[in-house]
């Protein structure tokens, strides 16, 4: 047992009354501790729910951020006139709703715009469809690669997914807790505003209750990080709404949240979300948005596309982010940069066991 892991599971777990918030040195010992497994099984499981229980606050959030970005390697700058984009996506997945995301980095990488993702395969407690199999399904596999390998692909394309269990296994140990307990643990709110790049970044994490939208804010702060976008999307992912107005808070250089809210019908689409089938019906889907052959899934790609060209500083406004996305769409430039990547994975992943 570790008496000092005992103190911090102390504070978290006392209660509304007696109960301690974690310092962010606090925060980020701990976290430490149950990645490199210095805390008991029981110590971590208890901490976990605790915390859940008590709910972090933005120190806490910044700590545990500490604790990653000490332990975790990162892919490194790249020359890019923008921003990277690190896209937060909650890594158990999607049940209910199609998501649009890979599509999304594709059309903005395609436009000079470099994109990073990052997760795993089916993760508690939704076990969700994840990224990566999306990706497989679309022709590009970045189970196998290297991190040093996925860099030489985010150089080439513009486009880099940062596979947890590959590049950070550290984390499969806090895996096997979160099946067990059945809820979420605040590193799962975490792991949505975890920036994976070295470089400067534009980070776009997703929501879906409103006070975590403020805890984002201040714990960005802490981390300096000045950039963001912070989306009330689909299932907490950062894909947008068509059956409600899209709630989007945008950092500003006073740093105050500037409010944004979309409404699909003012901009002609349909206010419904494309349900999820199954993974293979989604992956016939995306091909046909790719080949330019108009489905519902299409509407989503440009309400979307278009909102991603605007906020990265692509195009002016929406309107005309929209028709950028509906004309690289249709043109086949989209469709062209699957290729490419499929290509530069492939061609690396044959490479990547071969002794330098």
């Amino acid at each position: 047992m570790s008496n000092v892991f005992r103190q911090f599971l102390q504070k978290v777990g006392s209660g509304n009354h007696t109960g301690e918030n974690l310092t962010r040195a606090e925060a980020a010992t701990a976290t430490k501790m149950m990645l490199l497994g210095e805390a008991t099984p029981a110590q971590i499981g208890a901490f976990l729910i605790a915390h859940r229980i008590k709910r972090p606050i933005s120190d806490e959030l910044a700590g545990m951020l500490d604790a990653y970005n000490e332990l975790a390697p990162k892919l490194q700058p790249i020359a890019s006139e923008r921003p990277v984009i690190v896209f937060g996506i909650p890594y158990d997945g999607r049940t209910r709703t199609a998501p649009i995301s890979p599509l999304i980095a594709l059309l903005l990488a395609a436009v000079g715009q470099p994109v990073v993702m990052h997760g795993g395969d089916r993760f508690p407690t939704k076990y969700g469809l994840p990224l990566v199999e999306i990706w497989q399904g679309l022709g590009v596999d970045w189970t196998n690669l290297s991190l040093a390998k996925t860099q030489q692909v985010f150089e080439q394309t513009g486009i880099g997914f940062v596979y947890t269990p590959q590049h950070f296994p550290l984390t499969q140990r806090i895996w096997e807790y979160r099946d067990q307990l059945g809820k979420r643990p605040p590193l799962a709110t975490m792991e949505l505003i975890w920036c994976p790049y070295a470089g400067d970044v534009h980070m776009i994490p997703g929501f879906v209750h409103p006070p975590t939208e403020t805890l984002f804010q201040l714990t960005l702060a802490l981390q300096n990080i000045t950039k963001y976008t912070l989306v009330k999307g689909l299932e907490g992912s950062c894909d947008l709404p068509r059956d409600r107005t899209a709630i989007i808070g945008l950092s500003s250089p006073s740093g105050q949240l500037e409010r944004l809210h979309l409404v699909p019908r003012d901009y002609g689409f349909t206010t419904k979300n494309v349900p999820l089938g199954t993974a293979e019906e989604l992956l016939a889907e995306m091909q046909a948005v790719l080949a330019g052959n108009p489905t519902e899934l299409t509407q989503t790609a440009l309400w979307n596309g278009g909102f991603y060209l605007f906020s990265s500083g692509v195009c002016p406004d929406m309107r005309s982010g929209i028709a950028k996305a509906e004309e690289l769409l249709m043109n086949g430039v989209v469709a062209d940069k699957l290729q490419q990547l499929s290509q530069e994975v492939g061609s690396i992943s044959k490479t990547a066991f071969q002794p330098a």
